[in-house]
Protein backbone atom coordinates (compact mmCIF):
# COMPACT_ATOMS: atom_id res chain seq x y z
CA UNK A 1 0.00 0.00 0.00
CA UNK A 2 2.67 2.08 0.90
CA UNK A 3 4.64 1.73 -2.42
CA UNK A 4 1.68 2.74 -4.78
CA UNK A 5 1.05 5.82 -2.45
CA UNK A 6 4.39 6.99 -3.09
CA UNK A 7 3.37 6.01 -6.84
CA UNK A 8 0.71 8.42 -6.68
CA UNK A 9 2.82 10.99 -5.11
CA UNK A 10 5.10 11.19 -8.31
CA UNK A 11 2.75 10.27 -10.63
CA UNK A 12 3.44 13.77 -12.24
CA UNK A 13 6.78 12.31 -13.88
CA UNK A 14 4.37 10.07 -16.17
CA UNK A 15 3.55 13.29 -17.60
CA UNK A 16 6.73 14.45 -17.98
CA UNK A 17 7.66 11.58 -20.22
CA UNK A 18 4.90 12.10 -22.11
CA UNK A 19 5.23 15.72 -22.59
CA UNK A 20 9.41 15.14 -23.86
CA UNK A 21 7.87 12.18 -25.88
CA UNK A 22 4.87 14.27 -27.74
CA UNK A 23 7.68 17.10 -28.19
CA UNK A 24 9.94 15.16 -30.34
CA UNK A 25 6.93 13.73 -32.14
CA UNK A 26 5.90 17.39 -33.04
CA UNK A 27 9.46 18.10 -34.26
CA UNK A 28 9.19 15.31 -36.54
CA UNK A 29 5.76 17.25 -37.35
CA UNK A 30 7.45 20.96 -37.98
CA UNK A 31 8.36 19.76 -41.68
CA UNK A 32 7.94 23.27 -42.81
CA UNK A 33 11.27 24.80 -42.05
CA UNK A 34 12.76 22.25 -44.60
CA UNK A 35 11.08 22.94 -47.57
CA UNK A 36 12.26 26.13 -49.12
CA UNK A 37 15.68 25.26 -48.83
CA UNK A 38 14.83 21.50 -50.28
CA UNK A 39 13.65 23.91 -53.28
CA UNK A 40 15.83 27.06 -53.23
CA UNK A 41 19.09 24.81 -52.66
CA UNK A 42 18.86 21.07 -54.07
CA UNK A 43 16.63 22.13 -56.87
CA UNK A 44 13.19 20.07 -55.73
CA UNK A 45 9.71 20.61 -56.74
CA UNK A 46 7.57 22.23 -53.99
CA UNK A 47 5.82 18.96 -54.15
CA UNK A 48 8.86 16.85 -54.06
CA UNK A 49 9.99 18.69 -50.91
CA UNK A 50 6.62 18.09 -49.27
CA UNK A 51 6.02 14.10 -50.12
CA UNK A 52 8.14 13.03 -47.71
CA UNK A 53 6.00 14.87 -44.81
CA UNK A 54 2.72 13.60 -46.35
CA UNK A 55 3.81 9.98 -46.19
CA UNK A 56 5.28 10.31 -42.63
CA UNK A 57 1.56 11.89 -41.76
CA UNK A 58 0.31 8.81 -43.47
CA UNK A 59 2.90 5.94 -42.03
CA UNK A 60 2.35 7.70 -38.38
CA UNK A 61 -1.41 7.25 -38.73
CA UNK A 62 -1.15 4.07 -40.10
CA UNK A 63 1.61 2.66 -37.31
CA UNK A 64 -0.61 4.18 -34.53
CA UNK A 65 -3.22 0.61 -35.29
CA UNK A 66 -0.09 -1.66 -34.43
CA UNK A 67 1.72 0.32 -31.88
CA UNK A 68 -1.23 0.74 -29.49
CA UNK A 69 -1.74 -3.21 -29.53
CA UNK A 70 1.69 -3.74 -29.14
CA UNK A 71 1.89 -1.32 -25.94
CA UNK A 72 -1.21 -2.49 -24.93
CA UNK A 73 0.06 -6.22 -24.91
CA UNK A 74 3.84 -5.40 -23.22
CA UNK A 75 3.16 -2.15 -21.82
CA UNK A 76 4.55 1.51 -23.08
CA UNK A 77 8.28 1.30 -22.26
CA UNK A 78 9.56 -1.31 -24.43
CA UNK A 79 7.04 0.21 -27.46
CA UNK A 80 8.87 4.26 -26.83
CA UNK A 81 11.90 2.77 -26.71
CA UNK A 82 12.08 1.37 -29.80
CA UNK A 83 10.48 4.31 -31.35
CA UNK A 84 13.28 6.32 -29.90
CA UNK A 85 15.76 4.55 -31.61
CA UNK A 86 13.86 4.60 -35.11
CA UNK A 87 13.93 8.32 -35.23
CA UNK A 88 17.79 8.12 -34.83
CA UNK A 89 17.84 6.14 -37.18
CA UNK A 90 15.30 7.58 -39.52
CA UNK A 91 17.04 11.19 -39.21
CA UNK A 92 20.23 9.49 -39.46
CA UNK A 93 19.91 8.00 -42.99
CA UNK A 94 17.86 11.51 -43.96
CA UNK A 95 21.58 13.05 -43.01
CA UNK A 96 23.15 11.06 -45.86
CA UNK A 97 20.84 13.19 -48.35
CA UNK A 98 24.25 14.69 -49.72
CA UNK A 99 25.07 11.16 -51.08
CA UNK A 100 21.96 10.32 -52.12
CA UNK A 101 20.20 13.30 -53.40
CA UNK A 102 16.86 12.03 -54.05
CA UNK A 103 13.31 12.67 -53.16
CA UNK A 104 12.54 8.79 -53.17
CA UNK A 105 15.75 8.72 -50.10
CA UNK A 106 13.52 11.29 -47.48
CA UNK A 107 10.34 9.42 -48.29
CA UNK A 108 12.13 6.45 -46.92
CA UNK A 109 13.86 7.57 -44.55
CA UNK A 110 11.74 10.15 -43.23
CA UNK A 111 8.73 9.54 -44.76
CA UNK A 112 8.31 5.47 -43.51
CA UNK A 113 11.03 5.50 -40.77
CA UNK A 114 10.34 8.72 -39.20
CA UNK A 115 6.96 8.32 -39.22
CA UNK A 116 7.16 4.88 -37.90
CA UNK A 117 9.24 6.27 -35.07
CA UNK A 118 6.32 8.87 -34.09
CA UNK A 119 3.61 6.04 -34.69
CA UNK A 120 5.58 3.91 -31.67
CA UNK A 121 5.85 6.80 -29.33
CA UNK A 122 3.09 8.99 -29.56
CA UNK A 123 1.15 5.43 -29.28
CA UNK A 124 2.04 5.18 -25.80
CA UNK A 125 1.07 8.86 -24.73
CA UNK A 126 -2.64 8.67 -24.21
CA UNK A 127 -3.21 5.18 -22.78
CA UNK A 128 -0.52 5.69 -19.92
CA UNK A 129 -1.68 9.29 -18.90
CA UNK A 130 -5.32 7.93 -18.87
CA UNK A 131 -4.56 4.94 -16.63
CA UNK A 132 -2.63 6.89 -13.76
CA UNK A 133 -5.21 10.32 -14.10
CA UNK A 134 -8.58 7.98 -14.02
CA UNK A 135 -9.68 11.22 -11.88
CA UNK A 136 -8.14 13.81 -14.24
CA UNK A 137 -8.11 12.08 -17.41
CA UNK A 138 -8.74 15.75 -19.84
CA UNK A 139 -5.99 17.57 -17.71
CA UNK A 140 -3.33 14.51 -17.88
CA UNK A 141 -4.05 13.12 -21.44
CA UNK A 142 -4.30 16.83 -22.95
CA UNK A 143 -0.97 18.00 -20.73
CA UNK A 144 1.11 14.51 -21.96
CA UNK A 145 0.20 15.33 -25.59
CA UNK A 146 0.96 19.09 -25.36
CA UNK A 147 4.45 19.01 -27.00
CA UNK A 148 3.85 17.79 -29.46
CA UNK A 149 1.87 21.29 -30.59
CA UNK A 150 4.29 23.68 -29.17
CA UNK A 151 7.04 21.83 -31.04
CA UNK A 152 6.67 24.18 -33.94
CA UNK A 153 6.58 26.76 -32.03
CA UNK A 154 9.99 26.12 -30.02
CA UNK A 155 11.96 24.82 -32.74
CA UNK A 156 10.89 25.79 -36.09
CA UNK A 157 13.03 28.78 -36.01
CA UNK A 158 15.91 26.90 -34.30
CA UNK A 159 15.59 24.67 -37.32
CA UNK A 160 16.07 27.59 -40.22
CA UNK A 161 19.09 28.50 -37.86
CA UNK A 162 20.62 25.11 -37.82
CA UNK A 163 20.25 24.99 -41.88
CA UNK A 164 21.75 28.10 -42.11
CA UNK A 165 24.44 26.26 -40.31
CA UNK A 166 25.13 23.07 -41.44
CA UNK A 167 22.40 22.71 -44.79
CA UNK A 168 19.38 20.34 -45.11
CA UNK A 169 21.63 17.28 -44.47
CA UNK A 170 23.53 18.39 -41.19
CA UNK A 171 20.29 19.35 -40.05
CA UNK A 172 19.31 16.13 -40.17
CA UNK A 173 22.21 14.67 -38.62
CA UNK A 174 22.17 16.67 -35.47
CA UNK A 175 18.75 15.77 -35.11
CA UNK A 176 19.04 12.43 -34.79
CA UNK A 177 20.98 12.61 -31.91
CA UNK A 178 18.84 15.17 -30.20
CA UNK A 179 15.31 13.90 -31.06
CA UNK A 180 16.41 10.35 -30.07
CA UNK A 181 18.13 11.23 -26.85
CA UNK A 182 15.02 13.43 -25.39
CA UNK A 183 12.62 10.49 -26.81
CA UNK A 184 14.63 7.98 -24.71
CA UNK A 185 14.40 10.09 -21.81
CA UNK A 186 10.59 9.96 -22.43
CA UNK A 187 10.49 6.25 -22.70
CA UNK A 188 12.59 5.50 -19.86
CA UNK A 189 9.74 7.20 -18.21
CA UNK A 190 6.99 6.27 -19.24
CA UNK A 191 5.13 3.36 -17.53
CA UNK A 192 2.20 1.69 -17.00
CA UNK A 193 0.53 2.21 -13.11
CA UNK A 194 1.49 -0.56 -10.82
CA UNK A 195 -0.84 -3.51 -9.92
CA UNK A 196 -3.94 -2.51 -7.37
CA UNK A 197 -3.19 0.76 -8.72
CA UNK A 198 -6.28 3.27 -7.97
CA UNK A 199 -6.25 6.89 -8.53
CA UNK A 200 -6.98 9.05 -5.97
CA UNK A 201 -10.49 10.60 -4.86
CA UNK A 202 -10.29 14.22 -3.15
CA UNK A 203 -12.25 16.52 -2.38
CA UNK A 204 -10.04 18.51 -5.63
CA UNK A 205 -11.87 16.40 -7.93
CA UNK A 206 -13.23 18.12 -10.21
CA UNK A 207 -17.52 17.66 -10.84
CA UNK A 208 -17.72 16.44 -13.64
CA UNK A 209 -15.21 13.60 -13.09
CA UNK A 210 -16.28 12.74 -9.79
CA UNK A 211 -19.99 12.12 -10.87
CA UNK A 212 -18.17 9.84 -13.14
CA UNK A 213 -16.46 8.10 -10.67
CA UNK A 214 -18.88 4.85 -9.84
CA UNK A 215 -19.84 4.40 -13.46
CA UNK A 216 -18.84 1.11 -14.91
CA UNK A 217 -17.35 1.29 -18.39
CA UNK A 218 -16.85 -1.58 -20.30
CA UNK A 219 -13.47 -2.98 -22.05
CA UNK A 220 -14.21 -2.86 -25.46
CA UNK A 221 -11.48 -5.36 -27.16
CA UNK A 222 -10.94 -4.04 -30.81
CA UNK A 223 -12.99 -6.92 -32.49
CA UNK A 224 -15.65 -5.59 -31.07
CA UNK A 225 -15.16 -1.72 -31.12
CA UNK A 226 -14.69 -1.73 -34.91
CA UNK A 227 -18.14 -3.59 -35.10
CA UNK A 228 -19.90 -0.87 -33.00
CA UNK A 229 -21.45 2.31 -35.31
CA UNK A 230 -19.80 4.49 -32.65
CA UNK A 231 -16.19 3.63 -33.86
CA UNK A 232 -17.31 4.86 -37.64
CA UNK A 233 -18.90 7.39 -36.30
CA UNK A 234 -15.73 8.85 -34.18
CA UNK A 235 -13.41 8.03 -37.09
CA UNK A 236 -14.83 10.19 -39.27
CA UNK A 237 -15.71 13.01 -37.08
CA UNK A 238 -12.04 12.64 -36.45
CA UNK A 239 -11.55 12.65 -39.97
CA UNK A 240 -13.69 15.51 -40.68
CA UNK A 241 -12.49 18.44 -38.21
CA UNK A 242 -8.57 17.27 -38.62
CA UNK A 243 -9.04 18.09 -42.03
CA UNK A 244 -10.07 21.74 -41.30
CA UNK A 245 -7.24 21.87 -39.28
CA UNK A 246 -4.47 20.79 -41.43
CA UNK A 247 -6.22 23.13 -44.02
CA UNK A 248 -5.51 25.65 -41.87
CA UNK A 249 -1.69 24.97 -41.40
CA UNK A 250 -1.16 24.98 -44.89
CA UNK A 251 -3.25 28.04 -46.11
CA UNK A 252 -3.35 30.68 -43.45
CA UNK A 253 0.36 32.05 -44.08
CA UNK A 254 -0.17 31.86 -47.78
CA UNK A 255 -2.97 33.92 -47.13
CA UNK A 256 -1.51 36.32 -45.09
CA UNK A 257 1.06 37.06 -48.21
CA UNK A 258 -0.90 36.86 -51.05
CA UNK A 259 -4.39 38.06 -49.76
CA UNK A 260 -3.29 40.69 -47.35
CA UNK A 261 0.07 41.66 -48.62
CA UNK A 262 2.26 40.95 -45.23
CA UNK A 263 5.65 39.90 -45.93
CA UNK A 264 6.50 36.52 -45.76
CA UNK A 265 8.09 36.44 -41.76
CA UNK A 266 5.23 38.44 -40.78
CA UNK A 267 2.50 35.93 -42.46
CA UNK A 268 4.30 33.23 -40.86
CA UNK A 269 3.54 34.90 -37.50
CA UNK A 270 0.03 33.84 -37.61
CA UNK A 271 0.92 29.69 -37.66
CA UNK A 272 2.57 30.23 -34.43
CA UNK A 273 -0.22 32.34 -33.00
CA UNK A 274 -1.90 29.18 -33.99
CA UNK A 275 0.72 26.75 -32.59
CA UNK A 276 0.61 28.49 -29.41
CA UNK A 277 -3.23 27.75 -28.93
CA UNK A 278 -2.92 24.43 -30.28
CA UNK A 279 -0.08 23.73 -27.58
CA UNK A 280 -1.00 25.33 -24.18
CA UNK A 281 -4.34 24.83 -25.34
CA UNK A 282 -4.79 21.86 -24.62
CA UNK A 283 -3.75 21.39 -20.91
CA UNK A 284 -7.29 23.73 -20.87
CA UNK A 285 -9.87 22.19 -23.05
CA UNK A 286 -8.43 19.15 -20.67
CA UNK A 287 -9.41 20.45 -17.45
CA UNK A 288 -12.76 21.99 -18.66
CA UNK A 289 -13.33 18.58 -20.34
CA UNK A 290 -13.32 16.96 -16.57
CA UNK A 291 -14.82 19.72 -15.25
CA UNK A 292 -17.92 19.97 -18.27
CA UNK A 293 -17.62 17.33 -19.83
CA UNK A 294 -15.50 16.04 -22.90
CA UNK A 295 -18.22 15.90 -25.83
CA UNK A 296 -19.57 18.82 -24.39
CA UNK A 297 -16.36 20.97 -25.14
CA UNK A 298 -15.73 19.35 -28.30
CA UNK A 299 -19.18 20.35 -29.53
CA UNK A 300 -18.51 23.80 -28.24
CA UNK A 301 -14.64 24.43 -29.98
CA UNK A 302 -15.98 23.04 -33.54
CA UNK A 303 -18.55 25.51 -33.51
CA UNK A 304 -16.32 27.76 -32.96
CA UNK A 305 -13.81 26.47 -35.42
CA UNK A 306 -16.82 26.03 -38.24
CA UNK A 307 -17.69 29.64 -37.95
CA UNK A 308 -13.98 30.75 -38.03
CA UNK A 309 -13.80 29.12 -41.26
CA UNK A 310 -16.86 30.26 -43.04
CA UNK A 311 -15.90 34.08 -41.55
CA UNK A 312 -12.18 34.06 -42.39
CA UNK A 313 -12.20 35.04 -46.34
CA UNK A 314 -14.57 38.43 -44.78
CA UNK A 315 -13.19 38.84 -41.41
CA UNK A 316 -9.50 38.61 -41.79
CA UNK A 317 -8.81 41.77 -44.02
CA UNK A 318 -5.90 42.91 -41.63
CA UNK A 319 -2.87 41.57 -39.85
CA UNK A 320 -4.49 41.60 -36.51
CA UNK A 321 -8.06 39.78 -37.78
CA UNK A 322 -5.94 37.26 -39.12
CA UNK A 323 -3.92 36.55 -35.87
CA UNK A 324 -7.51 36.55 -34.02
CA UNK A 325 -8.90 33.84 -36.42
CA UNK A 326 -5.88 31.72 -36.20
CA UNK A 327 -5.44 31.86 -32.78
CA UNK A 328 -9.18 30.32 -32.21
CA UNK A 329 -8.51 27.68 -35.20
CA UNK A 330 -5.49 26.27 -33.24
CA UNK A 331 -7.66 25.95 -29.86
CA UNK A 332 -9.81 23.33 -32.61
CA UNK A 333 -7.11 21.76 -33.17
CA UNK A 334 -5.91 21.30 -29.63
CA UNK A 335 -9.33 20.03 -28.74
CA UNK A 336 -8.95 17.25 -31.29
CA UNK A 337 -5.96 16.30 -30.07
CA UNK A 338 -6.40 16.35 -26.71
CA UNK A 339 -9.78 14.99 -26.44
CA UNK A 340 -10.46 12.39 -28.91
CA UNK A 341 -8.16 9.99 -26.72
CA UNK A 342 -10.16 10.58 -23.54
CA UNK A 343 -13.71 10.61 -25.52
CA UNK A 344 -12.44 7.21 -26.62
CA UNK A 345 -11.17 5.83 -22.99
CA UNK A 346 -14.63 7.45 -21.33
CA UNK A 347 -16.58 4.98 -23.34
CA UNK A 348 -14.74 1.90 -24.32
CA UNK A 349 -12.52 1.74 -21.51
CA UNK A 350 -8.56 1.71 -20.89
CA UNK A 351 -7.58 -1.82 -21.32
CA UNK A 352 -7.34 -1.98 -25.05
CA UNK A 353 -7.43 1.84 -25.62
CA UNK A 354 -3.87 1.68 -27.37
CA UNK A 355 -5.31 -0.09 -30.32
CA UNK A 356 -8.83 1.62 -30.11
CA UNK A 357 -7.50 4.96 -30.14
CA UNK A 358 -4.99 4.18 -33.09
CA UNK A 359 -7.85 2.75 -34.71
CA UNK A 360 -9.57 5.95 -34.35
CA UNK A 361 -6.71 7.70 -35.33
CA UNK A 362 -5.88 6.11 -38.85
CA UNK A 363 -8.06 8.82 -39.62
CA UNK A 364 -5.61 11.51 -39.45
CA UNK A 365 -3.94 10.48 -42.82
CA UNK A 366 -7.49 10.51 -44.36
CA UNK A 367 -8.37 14.15 -43.29
CA UNK A 368 -5.31 15.43 -44.55
CA UNK A 369 -7.02 14.72 -47.73
CA UNK A 370 -9.48 18.20 -47.10
CA UNK A 371 -5.76 19.88 -46.61
CA UNK A 372 -4.73 18.60 -50.13
CA UNK A 373 -8.82 19.42 -51.75
CA UNK A 374 -8.34 22.83 -50.35
CA UNK A 375 -5.04 23.56 -51.66
CA UNK A 376 -6.18 22.27 -55.38
CA UNK A 377 -9.30 24.92 -55.13
CA UNK A 378 -6.48 27.67 -54.56
CA UNK A 379 -4.87 26.29 -57.62
CA UNK A 380 -8.25 26.09 -59.67
CA UNK A 381 -9.64 29.55 -58.78
CA UNK A 382 -6.65 31.71 -57.41
CA UNK A 383 -9.12 32.46 -54.46
CA UNK A 384 -8.81 31.23 -50.62
CA UNK A 385 -12.53 31.34 -50.23
CA UNK A 386 -13.30 27.75 -51.54
CA UNK A 387 -10.78 26.60 -49.66
CA UNK A 388 -11.41 27.87 -46.31
CA UNK A 389 -15.32 27.07 -46.61
CA UNK A 390 -14.59 23.46 -47.61
CA UNK A 391 -12.88 23.66 -44.40
CA UNK A 392 -15.45 24.61 -42.54
CA UNK A 393 -18.05 22.07 -43.92
CA UNK A 394 -16.13 19.28 -42.98
CA UNK A 395 -16.07 20.76 -39.67
CA UNK A 396 -19.44 21.07 -39.46
CA UNK A 397 -19.90 17.31 -40.48
CA UNK A 398 -17.67 16.30 -37.74
CA UNK A 399 -19.70 18.73 -35.60
CA UNK A 400 -22.74 17.04 -36.53
CA UNK A 401 -21.12 13.43 -36.15
CA UNK A 402 -20.32 14.30 -32.10
CA UNK A 403 -24.05 15.60 -31.50
CA UNK A 404 -25.43 12.59 -32.25
CA UNK A 405 -22.99 10.36 -30.67
CA UNK A 406 -23.50 13.06 -27.65
CA UNK A 407 -26.59 11.76 -27.69
CA UNK A 408 -26.25 8.19 -28.27
CA UNK A 409 -23.24 7.76 -25.85
CA UNK A 410 -25.66 9.41 -23.09
CA UNK A 411 -26.99 6.06 -21.84
CA UNK A 412 -23.35 5.57 -20.77
CA UNK A 413 -23.75 8.93 -19.39
CA UNK A 414 -20.76 10.44 -21.11
CA UNK A 415 -20.90 14.14 -21.73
Amino acid sequence: MAIIKDHISRRWIILLGGFLLSLMGGMSYAWGSFVVPLVKDWGWTATEATLPFTVMIIVFAITMIPAGWIQDKIGPQKVATWGALQFFIGYALSGLLRWIPHPAWLIFSYGFIVGTACGLTYACIAPTARKWYADRPGFAVSTSVMGFGLAAVVFSPLKRQMINLWGVDGTFLVLSVFVAFIALIGARIIKNPPDGYIAPKTEKSVTHTAKKSNITVVEMPPRAFIRTKDFYMLWLALAMVIGGGLTAIGLIPAFGEIVLNLEPAIAATAISAYALTNGFGRPIVGYLSDRYGTLRVMISAYTVQAIVFFALPWIAVNYGLLIFCALFLGVGYATTFALFPVLVASGFGTKYLGVNYGLVFSAFGVGALTSLIGSKLLDMTNSFTPAFLLAGITTVIGLILLIVLHKDMARLNIR
